[in-house]
């Protein structure tokens, strides 16, 4: 590295590496706490890449394949190297800590948490949180690591030993659920690990999604990190309405600006989340990226970016910090994937954007008692990826081997652009589909270059409401985002499928059917873009061109690499930044639906997947993780 990126790179370090953290740690859940999902690192490089190997594999045993009395696991937590320790959440809510260069087991605290689906399709774990204090005391538990239940119990254990830290709340457990008050009608499920600031913890939640109209509203709690003792909610609905809606929760990661004490967080939807009627009056937060003061949690400003929102188009990741010189000015920035496939980029001080935004109109809603948003914010600079926020159209390949389905099934759809509401007329084609777009992995920045990589999901799905009388009449279940769904309290069930041909399941839309991207932030330009991935179906990998859905994030070195799973072909990879061209991938047991983690140990880099799987994407789950070093 050459001395002027040595300084560029130190320069950041403010911005971009946690307290307590050093250059060649991965202490978070997307490495630092400005979201970056970016290393320093440089051993491993382009020219290099091809020399990786596995240093180690492990199997936790924290399994479940959902043909016993267990739930199916699904697990994309992201490894912690902090501590000089690797540290590890499972789907059965255990912390292994593991040697970051044999992954051989430490210590291991098991929550001994029900094993239940109490929220959620299978058992759903995204990992831990390490804390250290600022001031230590010299005691146990200086260093700490949190680890959520879905039953929502947060459990704090010393990261040295792995025993309980018997002063946070009871013993070492907080009940969360304590403060669900209003339309308790399920726990407060702790999936993703809160955020760790200073001496505070930030805890979001998830719930069940589709099933009720009135749900628990959507709180962040920040909690004492020694104690567990609250300090202050932030809530996202109106007091006067809170009770007949709920949820516009975070229930994904959150970022903070250490600079300027602010906690970004990505708002979803209020509920229920395809039919409106019961919540017309106006909900700024909800489906918004929300700043709030770390300190007392006082909102400074939010930017909706749904208005009434009734696609179920969550804010579903966390925003990315970066700086950027824009027509010659520095400016802080903030840039939000999601799953409309657009992306807002916007001046992190203020909430207000720094490239083209505008309202559009779009279409109204005959639905019963609906009355659906006039306009919606529309971006095009950065430029969307795919070019373009309308469907792809019909695949003549897939039309002509369903005998025509596609085009038929077409015609019976409703379909107005983004934005088209759903309906009771033979359903509405959505596109981007709540499982298409950008997804919860979100994207990665080199602070450097101010490039931001992303990838991104082309999937169409139909969305049919089906009045009350008639919806509980029918017969068939859910899956995990498939099927028939009650919106109980709502006048509308509904039913939400992919596009697909009956018989072969094959898609009615053209591909690529997953892409990656990368923008040039400093002037919106999209730089490069590639489909990514591989769809594998009927035991065979369909030609690379037709792309992969995907879900998980990339990361990227200053090197010049990314490093992503996130595709149903089971492979993890390395991308030449500059190119998006592979260079490097291994095949391992399931899709990696993770992001993964890049740290140095003992002068040697690593990089990380969890392999564990999504229903979303193919069946298969499965318990592996793989570290890669370069050969010895």
């Amino acid at each position: 590295m050459t001395l002027l990126r040595t300084a560029a790179l130190a320069a950041l370090l403010p911005l971009t590496l946690p307290v307590a953290a050093h250059a060649q740690d991965w202490p978070g859940f997307h490495g630092n706490l400005a979201s970056q999902k970016y290393s320093p690192l440089t051993q491993i490089t382009p020219e290099n890449v091809g020399d990786l190997e596995r240093a180690w594999e492990v199997h936790t045993g924290d399994l479940s394949l959902g043909n016993g009395d267990l739930p199916k696991t699904i697990w994309s937590a992201t490894p912690v190297y902090a501590n000089d320790t690797l540290y590890l959440g499972t789907p059965f809510y255990r912390i292994l800590a593991l040697d970051p260069a044999t992954g051989e087991e430490r210590w291991s605290f098991d929550t001994e948490s029900t094993l239940e689906a109490l929220t959620q399709p299978g058992l759903k774990n995204r990992g831990v949180t390490y804390w250290e204090a600022e001031q230590p005391t010299g005691q146990a538990c200086d260093k700490a690591v949190y680890i959520g239940t879905m039953d929502a119990r947060l459990f704090a254990v010393d990261a040295d030993s792995g025993r309980p830290c018997k002063d946070f709340a009871e013993g070492g457990a907080l009940d969360v659920n304590q403060w669900n008050t209003t339309n308790n009608r399920w726990p407060l499920s702790l999936l993703q690990p809160p955020t760790a600031y200073k001496d505070k913890l930030f805890i979001g939640w998830a719930g069940m999604d589709w099933q009720y109209s009135e749900a628990p509203p959507g709180t962040v709690f920040a909690v004492d990190a020694r104690t567990g003792e609250l300090d202050w909610t932030v809530d996202f609905i109106p007091e006067e309405i809170r009770a007949k809606t709920g949820t516009a929760n975070v229930w994904t990661a959150m970022t903070v600006d250490q600079e300027r004490g602010i906690l970004y967080l990505p708002v979803s939807s209020p509920s229920p989340n395809y039919w409106g009627g019961n919540r017309t009056q106006e909900i700024p937060m909800a489906t918004s990226v929300t700043a709030v003061d770390t300190e007392s949690g006082a909102v400074l400003w939010s930017r909706q970016l749904v208005h009434h929102d009734i696609w179920d188009y969550d804010t579903d990741s966390a925003p990315t910090l970066v700086d950027l010189t824009v027509d010659g000015e520095r400016v802080p920035a903030l840039v939000q994937s999601t799953k409309q496939g657009m992306l807002y980029v916007l001046n992190r001080e203020t909430g207000e954007p720094i490239f083209d935004w505008e309202e559009r109109p779009v279409p109204a809603s005959d639905a019963e008692g609906e009355q659906a948003a006039p306009t919606q914010p529309f971006v095009t600079t950065p430029e969307p990826p795919n070019s373009s926020t309308e469907w792809p159209g019909i695949w003549p390949l897939a039309d002509t081997l369903s005998f025509g389905y596609c085009s038929r099934r077409l015609e019976e759809l409703t379909y107005e652009g983004l934005f088209t509401p759903p309906n009771e007329h033979g359903g509405a084609l959505i596109y981007p589909g709540t499982a298409g777009g950008m997804q919860w992995g979100g994207g990665a920045v080199n602070p450097e270059t101010g490039v931001y990589y992303v990838n991104t999901s082309r999937v169409v799905q139909i969305l049919e409401l089906f009045p009350r009388a008639e919806y509980d009449q029918m017969q068939g279940g859910s899956g995990n985002e498939q099927g028939l769904y009650p919106q109980e309290g709502a006048p509308y069930g509904f039913s939400l499928t992919n596009f697909v041909t009956p018989t072969l399941g094959i898609p009615c839309w053209k591909p690529p059917f997953g892409t990656l991207q990368a923008y040039d932030l400093n002037t919106g330009e999209k730089l490069w873009q590639t489909p990514f991935g591989a769809v594998q179906q009927w035991g065979f990998y369909m030609p690379e061109s037709w792309g992969s859905p995907n879900i998980g994030g990339p990361v990227v070195t200053a090197s010049g690499l990314l490093f992503i799973g996130a595709s149903m072909d089971d492979r993890v990879r390395a991308i030449d930044a500059e190119t998006g061209e592979e260079l490097w991938s291994d095949l391992l047991d399931v899709p990696v639906v993770a992001n993964p983690a890049v740290y140095e140990h003992e002068g040697e880099q690593y990089v990380v997947f969890v392999s564990g799987g999504n229903t979303i994407l193919k069946p298969e789950v499965s318990d592996q993780v793989v570290a890669y070093r370069l050969k010895k």
